[in-house]
């Protein structure tokens, strides 16, 4: 059955490469530039094409356009959200950005290569549905528009992988008092970009593209809700989730779609992306509770990225629950925790 088909994550952690082996075939290969070792045949012939491999992707990345938002970066950082908590330093940009699910472009994490043929111009948002008057948005007016901001926020995958960002971006009540919602509006139903030749995993015909999430008109006016255009005081990279992603993070991190082109606000609840395909598994809400396990594996603890195998006791909500917690109250029958 395709629903029980082995994903990405499910590999067991012993048979997962570390991010520090990762980065130290590039510590590797510039020791071999940097003085004579005496090696096989078979291994000069496996350092060459690793280093073609190397050099091919600096091409490819050199040939990507550049952001035409770069002017905008670095943002001032918001005090109220300075850090990412005791003992929770900043994530290295290296692993945040080489570390990523985007299953439009592949279900595995080595996915920063195919993502940069993702085209980020042009590039609209559409605000539509139960608002006063619905429109489309290039993003470049959309940016001018915004309070640009930067925040470091915890992230928490529901893989129990976790990092810490400093997202730039706007709050997402801006951008909900810019669509005008009516009364009847509910719900904001977002939606990804749908483009299979340029995404292949696109073509996977058993995932339910496009790629939807969505919250509450409550959930979207906390202040904690923000929309990210860009990381580490740069433009957001397409690995990432270029040009515009969300943050939620008191809600596990699939909940943070990415690539988005419209936000439809709605009375109805979205049915988001991976609760189509396996709800027993993952719900509307997900938010963070190291109480409630996973069908498949505990969430009581997580891996933060560049820390090797070490893990660190998950909190309830992400460690955000002053400023979300009650937004449930009275929701004992919803299953607000997968």
């Amino acid at each position: 059955m395709l629903l029980k088909r082995l994903k990405g994550w499910e590999l067991p952690e012993r048979a997962v490469t570390s991010e520090s082996v990762f980065h130290n075939r590039r510590a590797l290969l510039k020791g071999l530039a940097a003085g004579p070792m005496i090696l096989s045949a078979t291994a000069l012939a496996g350092c060459s094409d690793e280093a073609s491999a190397e050099a091919d992707a600096a091409k490819q990345l050199a040939a990507v356009p550049p952001d035409p938002s770069s002017h905008l970066y670095p943002v001032k950082r918001n005090p109220a959200y300075a850090d990412g908590g005791p003992n929770r330093p900043i994530t290295d940009p290296d692993y945040a950005t080489s570390y990523n699910n985007f299953y439009e472009f592949g279900s595995h994490k080595d996915i920063s290569r195919a993502a940069q043929a993702l085209k980020i111009r042009p590039w609209t948002v559409t605000l539509d549905g139960d608002v006063a008057k619905p429109k489309t948005i290039d993003i470049d007016d959309l940016l001018d528009q915004m309070p640009l901001e930067e925040r470091v926020y915890r992230h928490r995958c529901v893989e129990a992988w976790s990092m810490v960002v400093p997202w730039s971006g706007f709050p997402l009540s801006a951008l909900v008092k810019l669509a005008e919602p009516l009364s009847s509006a509910k719900y904001i139903r977002m939606e990804t970009f749908m483009d299979p030749e340029t995404a292949k995993g696109q073509k996977q015909h058993w995932y339910p593209w496009p790629y939807i999430e969505g919250l509450t008109i409550e959930e979207a006016m906390n202040d904690l809700a923000f929309i990210a255009t860009g990381i580490y005081g740069k433009p957001m990279p397409r690995q990432n989730g270029a040009p515009l992603r969300l943050a939620v993070p008191w809600k596990y991190g699939f909940k943070s779609t990415k690539s988005i082109v419209r936000f439809t606000f709605t009375s109805e609840r979205p049915v988001s992306f991976w609760e189509e395909l396996q709800d027993s598994e993952y719900g509307f809400w997900a938010n963070v509770n190291p109480e409630v396990p996973h069908a498949r594996w505990s969430q009581a603890s997580e891996r933060p990225l560049g820390g090797g195998n070490d893990r660190i006791p998950t909190l309830l909500y992400n460690g955000y629950a002053e400023q979300v917690a009650g937004l449930y109250k009275g929701m004992e029958g919803e299953r607000l925790f997968t």
